[in-house]
């Protein structure tokens, strides 16, 4: 059998394969080439939380760049009131995020630990990504259930998934990483929630990866392919000429 037989044969017998999106709880597995810094935002009001402690007021629906320029819109539901917001996890104003994380703050009532906004936390891409990830917490709750749903560009579910997470007042970025990956880049919209319905949800910063890494089984069948058909072109070329 000559090689550009096999090839053909291969490619018939071992099709690309398709995986479907998975969880990823490891901000490290995601392998992202992109982020958001929520400090990044260039617009807001500025208000005090006391003791030292200032946040950047936004409004519920804004728009945001990632640093490789990736546009993005951010939705969060409104309660009267309520405002989400921006702050930098310090003594001073303490989660369980790492000392330092700019948290994006779904936003509660002044003087009222529950009836914070609630979730969801949308986030869409102007581009679609094959994955995206944050850490969160959830106001006023030692223990809750995460939730993430990723749709694609027709607002079709890809795939939803749920961790167990813990918040407090410790720096000790024991915030549970909740995030989603595919093969190809077709992730349009991430859906954040949690089991908690009135308080509000805070995360960190949002890592992303914009592009496709094929698979090793994938880049070997692609290597057969272009060789097969390479070959098939060389053959039907001699075959002429004869």
């Amino acid at each position: 059998m000559s090689f550009a037989a096999f090839a053909v044969l291969f490619i018939t017998a071992c099709p690309l394969s398709v995986k479907a999106l998975t969880l990823v709880t490891n901000r490290d597995d995601l392998k992202a080439n992109d982020k958001v810094d929520w400090s990044s935002l260039g617009f807001g009001t500025p208000i005090s939380l006391g003791q030292r402690a200032t946040a950047n007021l936004l409004p519920s629906s804004f728009e945001a760049t990632s640093e490789k320029g990736l546009g993005l819109g951010v939705d969060i539901p409104s309660v009267e009131n309520s405002r989400p917001f921006v702050f930098q996890n310090t003594p001073s104003l303490s989660t369980n995020f790492s000392n330092g994380d700019y948290i994006l703050f779904a936003g509660f009532k002044p003087g009222n630990l529950s009836n914070g906004n609630p979730s969801p936390l949308t986030i869409t891409f102007n581009q679609q990504i094959q994955s995206a990830g944050t850490q969160i917490a959830v106001d006023n709750t030692p223990q809750f259930t995460a939730f993430i749903s990723a749709f694609d560009d027709q607002n079709n579910l890809l795939g939803s998934f749920s961790i167990l997470g813990n918040s407090s007042s410790v720096i000790d970025n024991s915030a549970v990483f909740l995030g989603v990956s595919s093969d190809s880049a077709n992730i349009s919209k991430l859906v954040y929630s949690s089991s908690v319905n009135d308080q509000a949800i805070g995360i960190n910063l949002l890592s992303i990866r914009s592009t496709d890494i094929p698979e090793p089984d994938n880049v070997l069948a692609l290597v057969f392919i272009a060789t097969g058909l390479l070959l098939l072109k060389r053959e039907s070329f001699r075959n002429k000429k004869l």
